[in-house]
């Protein structure tokens, strides 16, 4: 443990997956109340046509996959406007146009970098200009986050009546698709596209079996991104596989451990019960 910790790049990669463990579910426990947790994989998904576009420009990939993940997310915004009742057909329009960007780019052969690392997450390809990104939209994005607290709580539980009251919907709408792309963004190094809407979702998923308050559910989303990610990161350096998929493994299975965890009381419970009759 102390030997690995001793190369930059996992230091690098630790620091990065810290602000990802905090910033991923303060964004998806919003999604996941709205039942927005396809959006969140369909500008996962998005991000891939910006990173190519940031390479093929000789740009940072994360500026890229930020910049056009957040048009993209303000597409969506749009878009609700002319399909209110098929948001899944929004997706898909929005999907296809990140997707058919991304493969055109990439099978043009005009790209000087590989793009398949940020496919799979790598802890080799973490620089310091992209902890500075991570730091920088990490920091934003949580400020906005308090700021816009209680109106972000009232649209997640009643978007129509959030109107009613006066809160500004559409325009917290938009701000919101941009910190769901930062947090996408900040995430890509280690997660990579593939499986980065489950960093998003489900630690949030997790939490919710507790069945708590909003705020204990958000804290504890953060603890089981923490221990997902963290868990994922180390172990994935000694497997020697890429951290996202198998961040991705460990997710599903801590899921599945609090899902039976929350079984085990009740059938005590039951068993105990039906003994006294």
């Amino acid at each position: 443990m102390i030997s690995m910790l001793s190369y930059s790049f996992m230091q690098n990669a630790i620091f990065v997956s810290v602000f990802i463990s905090i910033l991923c579910p303060c964004i998806g426990i919003f999604l996941v109340l709205r039942r927005y947790s396809m959006i969140g994989d369909t500008l996962s998904h998005a991000s891939l046509a910006g990173i190519t576009l940031g390479l093929l420009s000789s740009q940072n990939p994360i500026l890229g996959a930020f910049l056009f993940t957040s048009l993209c997310g303000m597409l969506i915004e749009f878009l609700r406007s002319y399909f209110k009742k098929y948001t899944d057909l929004i997706l898909t329009i929005v999907f296809s146009l990140s997707v058919g960007t991304a493969i055109t780019i990439i099978s043009s052969g005009k790209l000087r970098a590989n793009a398949d690392s940020f496919l799979f997450g790598s802890i080799l390809t973490v620089t310091r200009f992209d902890m500075m990104m991570v730091l920088i939209l990490s920091a934003v994005s949580v400020l906005t986050l308090v700021f816009l607290y209680h109106q972000m709580i009232y649209i997640a539980y009643d978007e129509e009546a959030a109107k009613i009251a006066g809160v500004r919907v559409k325009l917290i709408n938009y701000v919101f698709s941009i910190l769901v792309a930062a947090a996408i963004a900040v995430s890509i190094r280690i997660v990579g596209v593939l499986v980065l809407s489950s960093m998003i979702a489900l630690p949030v998923a997790t939490a919710l079996q507790l069945g708590k308050g909003f705020k204990l559910t958000l804290l504890l989303s953060i603890v089981f991104s923490v221990i997902d990610i963290m868990l994922g990161l180390f172990i994935s350096y000694y497997l020697n596989v890429a951290p996202g998929g198998f961040t991705a493994l460990i997710s599903v299975a801590v899921l599945v451990l609090v899902l039976l965890a929350r079984k085990v009381p009740s059938g005590i419970s039951a068993a105990i019960r039906s003994s006294s009759k």
